[in-house]
């Protein structure tokens, strides 16, 4: 069985887990803490770097959170650095109910956390919502997996490639 290590930059950290016995990926965790600056882009893509802001939502056990207003895309910290085996990936996905509920969604559709990448690992989401979401510290706000790569090379051929298939049309033609 491979194995993924991780490192996880501060004590406080949320290890990643899987949330059941059968579960495809497992959750990461916002790490984000009262007074931390997050890398920020607003719809007009100018960079801006927002505070982490004392927690006043209503029943929380979180003391901060992570305000994302509509349109704006987010760099959020996990506190995580992955060492990740030779020839895999790590793949990161949305989690269902933070682009259910919230109108959050990963701003690049799907991560990939390549092997030699040694760093932070962050999410990277977009407010595609009408309103104002919060992240909370702690909060699970992705879903990632250890992906085997295939090893090949790209050659580019003089000849355009033939029909494989009885397929008629291209981008959009397999149906409404």
């Amino acid at each position: 069985m491979e194995q993924l290590k991780f490192y996880k930059m501060y004590e406080d950290v949320l290890d990643p887990k899987f949330g059941t016995e059968r579960s495809a990926c497992f959750d990461i965790h916002a790490y984000i803490k009262h007074g931390h600056i997050v890398t920020c882009y607003t719809p007009n893509n100018k960079q801006i770097s927002i505070s982490v802001k004392k927690n006043l939502l209503d029943d929380s056990p979180s003391p901060s959170c992570l305000e994302i207003k509509s349109g704006d895309r987010v760099l959020v910290p996990t506190g995580i650095i992955f060492d990740i085996p030779e020839n895999h990936s790590v793949r990161l996905h949305v989690r269902s109910s933070i682009a259910l509920k919230k109108g959050l969604f990963l701003a690049n559709s799907e991560g990939i956390v390549d092997q030699d990448y040694v760093h932070m690992t962050y999410i990277a989401l977009v407010n595609n919502s009408a309103n104002t979401v919060y992240i909370e510290d702690g909060e699970r706000i992705a879903q990632a997996e250890l992906v085997p790569m295939y090893n090949y090379e790209l050659i580019q051929t003089p000849e355009e490639p033939k029909q494989k298939t009885d397929r008629i049309g291209g981008f959009g033609s397999t149906g409404k």
